[in-house]
């Protein structure tokens, strides 16, 4: 199995001496058939938040297993650390500013942006999903039909949650169900989409439930005070990854009884980083460094393998689409930006990329006129660089309606605590305004405290990073590189209910955007 690597190892390379175990298959043995695909997401985790990362105080044993019997990514982004242009990315193969509406949170997804689950159900295969999709925001056809993005839905079935905040869904006997409903030999993709850890938490069920405790915590990032507040919050998190894990173990153990597990790809991830201050919604290690393993007995070659390249939520689509035996224009779908994985599971290639880009625009409520926090990265190496568009406005949301694009917890409320006190700089990290440029050395700060932008040792790198991401984005045709940026704010918020949410709330007529605390308000 694969070990846990000491602490003291490199944040970046030192998790690449982890053992390999022996050879599940070689390339002789991979079997021609397509696979079944199962997709589990998590809602809302950071690398290296899994057992087989390190991370000794989540405890996944069903992550674990498919990194050891599989493969296990060091270095896989999402483009935009936020749910639906996050999913959106997944289920295109293009990154976020590629996808109009749906490069926002709460958008009208547009009609012209097939989905693979929509490509691979015209193809034949049994495609469904259980608990979170593509989600939030509104698909329609022409006709004003609901779109099946991800397939059909299975949530019928129900279990009693074993704390606050849990789903009620049980999303293992929904898979059971979704099985039992396909026909004979017909191949299925099924997407697994958790709704933990999404916030709420009850306030110590880590504790009180799994018997963790406040010093098993090994890292607290820097940006937050180093509170029992905080790491209490964290183990809730932790609680909560545990049970997407519990749920994938038992999906794991089905197919293995029903002797499916050999030809099924199981891929494990998360949508964005975790719903905690300059984490989930911004750009940062934390927000797009997302943990990710995949196994497939039948196809991976030498399982065991980390895996070092960088790899994008653009390339998911691709490689389903590859493994089914076609492309996206075979498929009906517009072209995609990310690359097929499928040499990676052969070990004919090694390094399929030398960047990646991450971005965002409009996350949540709660600006006047309903306007984003544009942003775009690349990192590339040890390094990430940041360019801010709009400095004027509050990267985490106003001020004035609770930062909304940061959910309600105890370390929102201890971080915004310290606003006006010695410890200021916890505040500022997470929802003061920011500089136009930032550079980060990861492998050094990866946590992103110290901005490397104004220093001259970096400055030729910086000027290169910032040429590379620019020439990449206008060769994708991102409007807000082109000078169409302001179309992103444009867009409709699909929630009718919160558009225009800063205006109703300064005429008294909003209600509460629901995910915010009494204390999260500030009227500077």
């Amino acid at each position: 199995m694969i070990k846990h690597a000491p602490r003291s190892i490199s944040y970046l390379t030192g998790l690449l001496l982890i053992s390999s175990v022996c050879s599940c298959a070689t390339p002789e043995d991979v079997q021609p058939a397509p696979p079944n695909i199962l997709f589990a997401i998590a809602d809302d985790a950071s690398f290296p938040h899994m057992g087989a990362y390190g991370t000794d105080w989540v405890d996944t044993p069903a992550f674990d297993r498919v990194a050891a019997e599989g493969l296990l990514f060091m270095r896989a982004y999402t483009p935009n650390a936020k749910c639906a242009p996050s999913r959106a990315a997944i289920l295109t193969g293009r990154n976020s500013w590629q996808l109009e509406e749906a490069a926002n949170h709460w958008p009208y997804f547009p009609a012209k942006f097939k989905t693979y689950a929509e490509a691979l159900t015209a193809q034949g295969y049994h495609v469904g999903y259980t608990a979170k999709g593509w989600a939030p925001g509104i698909a329609e056809n022409a006709a004003g039909e609901r779109r099946m993005l991800t397939g059909k839905q299975y949530n019928e079935v129900k279990l009693d949650p074993v704390a606050q905040h849990i789903s009620n869904i049980d999303y293992a006997a929904n898979f059971e169900a979704f099985l039992d409903d396909r026909e004979a030999n017909e191949p299925f993709v099924f997407w697994y989409g958790s709704l933990e850890p999404h916030r709420a938490y009850e306030y110590g069920v880590g504790a009180r439930v799994a018997d963790k405790q406040v010093d098993e915590i090994d890292h607290v990032p820097a940006f937050w005070p180093d509170t029992d507040s905080v790491r209490m919050d964290m183990l809730d998190y932790a609680f909560e990854i545990e049970h997407f894990d519990q749920h994938l173990g038992r999906m794991l153990d089905l197919l293995e009884v029903r002797g499916e597990l050999k030809n099924t790809l199981v891929v494990v991830t998360a949508d964005n980083g975790m719903p905690f201050p300059r984490v989930k919604g911004q750009a940062y290690e934390l927000s797009n460094h997302l943990p990710l393993a995949m196994m497939w007995p039948a196809g991976i070659a030498e399982a065991g393998r980390t895996v070092a390249s960088f790899v994008s939520f653009i390339d998911f689509a691709p490689t389903f689409l590859s493994l089914a035996g076609l492309d996206a224009s075979q498929a009906g779908m517009q072209p995609v930006t990310g690359h097929d994985l499928t040499p990676i599971f052969q070990n004919t290639a090694t390094i399929l990329r030398e960047h990646v880009l991450i971005g965002k625009e409009r996350h949540d409520i709660g600006r006047p006129n309903d306007a984003g926090y544009p942003m775009r990265g690349i990192v590339s190496g040890d390094l990430l660089y940041i360019r801010n568009f709009k400095t004027d406005r509050w990267p985490a949301g106003d001020p004035v309606t609770g930062y909304l694009n940061c959910d309600g917890s105890p370390t929102k409320t201890v971080c915004l605590d310290r606003r006006n006190s010695s410890a200021h700089q916890y505040w500022a990290l997470s929802f003061d305004r920011r500089p136009a440029e930032e550079l980060y050395n990861i492998s050094e700060d990866p946590d992103c405290i110290n901005n490397l932008a104004a220093d001259p040792a970096y400055a030729t790198q910086m000027a290169e990073l910032a040429e590379k991401m620019t020439a990449a984005l206008k060769a994708e045709g991102d409007p807000r590189i082109l000078g169409n940026g302001e179309i992103f704010d444009a867009y409709l918020y699909a929630d009718e209910k919160h558009r225009g949410f800063y205006e109703l709330y300064e005429a008294g007529t909003a209600g509460n955007a629901g995910w915010v605390n009494a204390s999260d308000f500030d009227d500077r």
